[in-house]
Order: C-alpha cells, then sequence, then structure tokens
C-alpha cells in the first residue's frame, strides 16, 4: 500500500524548517513520499484566514491541489501543525475526491464538522507528566488522538513535540526553534 504526505508548517515555518523535517520522515520511512510547505512569505499574522490567503497567493493553494488529486498513492497524510493546520483543511476542503486521504492535525486548528465525519480523520494533542499542548484536543473531541511526550512539559516544546520528537523543554523556547534537532514525528502513520 502507498502512501504519500503533505505535511504544512505552523506559523514562522520556514523552509529549512520544513526540509529538516521531510529529511528526516524521509529516513525513517524512506517508501513513503513527503512534501513539506513552510508558512506562506510576507504573512505575519498565525489566524486561519491568513494563512489560507497566503497560501492562495500566487496559485501555490492550487498547485498543492493539483499535486495531491495527481498523486498515485493508496493513502494520502495531509498534515498540518498548529496554524499550518487552518492550510491543510482548506486543501482538504477543496479536493473533488476525499476517498484516500487521511487529515492530520497536530495541535492546531480543528477539522470542519465534515471532515470530522470521515473515518481517517485525526486530531492530535500531546501530553507529558499531565501537561498538556497548546491546542490540546478536549476528551469529547471526535477523532482524538493523543501523543506521550517526553521531556516537554513548557508550552513550546510540548507543542513541538508533534512534528519533533526531540523537543525539550530549554532547547525549544518559541516558534523559532521548535525543528531543532529535527527528528520527524509520524505518530498520525
Amino acid at each position: 500500500m502507498s502512501q504519500a504526505v503533505f505535511f504544512f508548517g505552523g506559523f514562522q515555518a520556514s523552509q529549512q524548517h520544513v526540509d529538516a523535517w521531510r529529511q528526516s520522515a524521509k529516513q525513517q520511512k524512506p517508501a513513503i513520499d513527503f512534501h513539506a510547505f513552510p508558512w506562506p512569505a510576507g504573512v505575519t499574522k498565525a489566524d486561519d484566514r491568513s494563512a489560507i490567503e497566503g497560501f492562495k497567493r500566487h496559485g501555490v493553494r492550487d498547485a498543492v491541489i493539483g499535486d495531491i488529486q495527481g498523486a498515485d498513492a493508496d493513502t494520502i497524510f495531509i498534515v498540518g501543525h498548529s496554524s499550518g493546520c487552518a492550510i491543510a483543511n482548506d486543501v482538504d476542503a477543496n479536493l473533488k475526491d476525499t476517498q484516500h486521504i487521511a487529515l492530520v492535525s497536530l495541535d492546531g486548528f480543528r477539522p470542519s464538522a465534515a471532515q470530522l465525519d470521515r473515518d481517517t480523520t485525526q486530531v492530535w494533542g500531546a501530553i507529558c507528566e499531565g501537561v498538556t499542548s497548546l491546542h490540546f484536543p478536549a476528551m469529547s473531541q471526535r477523532r482524538r488522538e493523543v501523543y506521550t511526550a517526553t521531556g516537554c512539559k513548557l508550552m513550546w516544546p510540548l507543542h513541538f513535540s508533534l512534528v519533533n520528537t526531540n523537543a525539550r523543554d530549554g532547547q525549544v523556547t518559541g516558534t523559532g526553534d521548535g525543528y531543532a534537532d529535527c527528528k520527524a514525528n509520524l505518530c498520525f502513520l
């Protein structure tokens, strides 16, 4: 069964950040086709509307949708982290066919009710010794998944543990260093 992953980094995720994630993911799972997209250039707000509009600019969203629709993988994961979930949700919502799509929210904007109706949708949060991540899904959240992190009980390291299993307290102090020493978290596979 072939798989492809389209990953959308969150607020301020640079090309270098998502390339580090993609490289680590590819090392762990060489048979999977990984694609990774940074936060849209020039977008200075982390809200969903700004993210989506920034990604649409210059046809980037349409190109990604075309790539997803043209992919021949049996399962395609559309994965967003943090504010990048808004982009992932929007890309998914604009696909003609979602039969082979798994939408994944990593500690960010929740998928729509229609997206949550699909069995393949995943909504992830992280926990470490009772401390929960920034956008930890409520017990009642449909499609809720929980990643158990280690060594990160502060907000940013715990938030980034969903994309980088090497995220630790003292190492990650904000959005700029969440991909440091990146070992891609592939909990959604």
